[in-house]
C-alpha cells in the first residue's frame, strides 16, 4: 500500500497561522517589555524566528530568540539552550516546536526551562496532533489534527514555499 501524502496547509495558510499565534503571544504578553522565544531545534527555532519578526512589527515588546538543542531521539540527554539561565530567569518564555505529537519533546523542554523562576511559561506549535503520552498542551496553535498513530505530519520550511503534508 502506497503512502499518500496530503497537503494540509498550504504557504500562505502557514503565514496566516504564525501570523495569528503571534497575535496570541502578544496578547497574553502585553504588559511586558521582553519575552523568550525558545524555538526547538531545527523547525521549532525556524518558527521562532518567524514568529519573533511579527511580534517587532505588531508591538513593542523586545522578542529574544533562544535556540533549545534537545536530541528527539533520547530526550534524557542534556538540553541546552543558546541563553544562559539568568537571560531567561523572572521572563516570559514561550517554548516553541512545529508539531506536538506526543508531548515528549515539549515536555522534556518544559522540564529544562523549569530549572529557574519563570514569570509565566507557555507553549506554541504550528500543529497539535492530538497523541499526547504526557500532560502538556500547546497554549497557542496553529491548527490541531485528529490522525491516526500511522500518519506523520511533516512541516517544510523551505524558502517561499513553506507546507504542511500528512503522509
Amino acid at each position: 500500500m502506497k503512502l499518500q501524502h496530503n497537503r494540509i496547509l498550504s504557504h500562505e495558510e502557514i503565514n496566516h497561522k504564525i501570523k495569528r499565534i503571534a497575535y496570541q503571544i502578544y496578547e497574553s504578553n502585553v504588559e511586558e517589555a521582553e519575552v523568550i522565544l525558545a524555538g526547538i531545534d531545527s523547525n521549532g527555532y525556524i518558527l521562532a524566528k518567524k514568529l519573533k519578526t511579527i511580534l517587532k512589527k505588531i508591538s513593542p515588546i523586545n522578542p529574544v530568540l533562544c535556540k533549545v538543542n534537545i536530541n528527539k531521539k533520547n530526550p534524557l540527554e542534556s538540553i541546552t539552550t543558546s541563553l544562559s539561565e539568568s537571560e531567561y530567569t523572572n521572563k516570559s518564555v514561550i517554548l516553541i516546536d512545529d508539531v506536538l505529537n506526543s508531548g515528549t519533546t515539549l515536555i522534556y523542554g518544559v522540564k529544562h526551562f523549569l530549572n529557574v523562576p519563570l514569570k509565566q511559561f507557555k507553549t506554541a506549535v504550528l500543529v497539535n496532533r492530538n497523541h499526547k503520552k504526557y500532560p502538556v498542551k500547546a497554549d497557542f496553535k496553529g491548527i490541531s489534527l485528529s490522525t491516526s498513530l500511522h500518519e506523520h505530519v511533516d512541516v517544510k520550511f523551505e524558502e517561499k514555499n513553506y507546507e504542511v503534508v500528512l503522509k
